[in-house]
C-alpha cells in the first residue's frame, strides 16, 4: 500500500472505545413485482468525510477488521426488533472473517436469525471452503438466510455460488450500471438470473440509478431491486416514497403489455426547440405545445450529432411486430432511428430502438 495511502486510513482505535460513533443508515430493498419492501440492508456510517471502505480499510490495517466489522453485526442485529412486518434485514459480513471470535460472539446476541440475511461481502480468497460451508449451515440452522454480494464479477464467484447456495444473488454493480444501454450486460444479467434459478436463489439487482436501469432488470424479471432510484439509506426503516411506487407499478404494467411496445419503451431526454443542445443523443425536440418536432441522434460511424425528422410515432399499445415492419418500410434516411412513443394527445412518452424491437419479434 503507498505511503500517502496509510497516511491517509483513519485511526479506527478510538471509534472501537467510543462504539456510538458508529451508526446505521438503512436502504430498501423492494420487491419489483409488488412494489413493496422486502427488506433493507444495514450500511455503516463513520464520523467525518471518509466512507465506509476508508474506515474498514484502515481497520484491516491495524489488525482490527474482524473487531470493526463486529460492532457493525452487532449494531444492526440489535435494530431487528424494529423491523416492519414482512421484511427482513440484510448484515455484511467478511467471509474470511466469519469464523472469528468477534464475529462469532457479535452474531451471538441474537441467536433467532430469521428475518436477517448475512450478506457474504469481501472477495478476500477464502482459503478454507469446507470451515465457510459449516459456518453459514450453522447460521442456517438458526434462521438466516445467505447472500452473496457481488456475483457475476469472475469465476470465483460464480463457484462460490455454486458451493455456497445463497438464497439471494446480488448481482455486481458493473452489470447494473448503464445496462439499459449495453446488450452484453443484459445478457450476463440473465445468464446470472437462470443460474440463480438454478439454485433456487432470488436475484437482486443493486446499484439501480436511474429509471431507464431499473426498467431494463424488470424486464429481465428480476425479482429485486435496490438503489437510489429506489430509495436512499436512511436513519430509520422508511416506507417507500410514494412517488416511487407509482414508478414501479407504472414499470410492471408495462412489462404485462408483453406484446405492445411498452414493454419496451426507454426515457428519452426532451428539449425545447431553439434550446441549446447540451444533453447528450439521442434526444427529442419538442415544441410550445409538447409536439415531438425533431430527434437529436448521433451517427454510429463518424460519432457527429445530427438532426433527424420524426419519422414514425406509435403508441405504447402497437404490437412489436407491425411496429417493426413500420420502421423498416420508411424511407432508407430514416429506416434505422429510434421510433418515438406518443400518448393520444401527442406528448412524448419514450423511444423504441430498432434492435430492441428486432429481438422481441425474434423471442416471439
Amino acid at each position: 500500500m503507498p505511503a500517502s495511502r496509510l497516511l491517509a486510513l483513519p485511526d479506527c482505535r478510538p471509534l472501537l472505545a467510543s462504539p456510538d460513533d458508529l451508526t446505521l443508515a438503512f436502504q430498501p430493498i423492494v420487491d419489483l413485482a409488488g412494489a413493496t419492501i422486502a427488506g433493507y440492508e444495514a450500511l455503516s456510517r463513520f464520523p467525518g468525510t471518509a466512507g465506509p471502505d476508508v474506515w474498514f480499510a484502515a481497520a484491516a490495517d491495524a489488525g482490527l477488521d474482524a473487531e470493526l466489522e463486529a460492532l457493525a453485526i452487532h449494531k444492526a442485529l440489535a435494530a431487528v426488533p424494529g423491523l416492519p412486518d414482512n421484511t427482513f434485514l440484510t448484515v455484511n459480513v467478511s467471509p474470511h472473517l466469519l469464523g472469528t471470535d468477534p464475529i462469532q460472539d457479535a452474531l451471538a446476541i441474537r441467536r433467532d436469525l430469521r428475518r436477517v440475511v448475512v450478506e457474504l461481502t469481501e472477495h478476500t480468497p477464502v482459503d478454507d471452503l469446507s470451515a465457510l460451508k459449516s459456518q453459514i449451515a450453522e447460521l442456517r440452522e438458526r434462521g438466516a438466510l445467505i447472500a452473496l454480494d457481488d456475483a457475476g464479477s469472475g469465476y470465483s464467484g460464480l463457484q462460490q455460488m455454486a458451493e455456497l447456495r445463497p438464497q439471494v444473488v446480488k448481482l455486481d454493480r458493473a452489470l447494473v450500471s448503464d445496462a439499459d444501454t449495453d446488450p452484453v450486460r443484459v445478457a450476463l444479467a440473465e445468464m446470472m438470473g437462470e443460474f440463480a434459478g438454478r439454485i433456487d436463489a432470488w436475484l437482486l439487482a443493486e446499484g439501480l440509478e436511474t429509471v431507464a436501469e431499473l426498467a431494463a432488470f424488470m424486464r429481465l424479471g428480476v425479482p429485486l431491486g435496490q438503489g437510489w432510484v429506489l430509495g436512499r439509506p436512511g436513519p430509520g426503516f422508511a416506507p417507500l416514497a410514494p412517488e416511487v411506487i407509482r414508478l414501479v407499478k407504472g414499470q410492471v404494467a408495462r412489462v404485462q403489455l408483453t406484446e405492445s411496445v411498452a414493454s419496451l419503451m426507454r426515457p428519452v431526454r426532451q428539449i425545447e426547440a431553439g434550446a441549446d443542445v447540451a444533453e447528450p443523443p439521442p434526444a427529442v425536440l419538442v415544441g410550445p405545445l409538447g409536439e415531438p418536432t425533431g430527434l437529436v441522434l448521433r451517427d454510429p460511424r463518424t460519432a457527429e450529432v445530427y438532426l433527424a425528422p420524426v419519422s414514425l410515432r406509435v403508441h405504447p399499445s402497437a404490437d412489436i411486430a407491425e411496429t417493426l415492419q413500420r420502421a423498416l418500410t420508411r424511407p432508407p434516411a430514416q429506416r434505422f432511428d429510434p421510433v418515438l412513443v406518443t400518448d393520444p394527445t401527442g406528448t412524448v412518452l419514450g423511444l423504441l430502438r430498432l434492435e430492441d424491437l428486432a429481438s422481441a419479434r425474434h423471442a416471439r
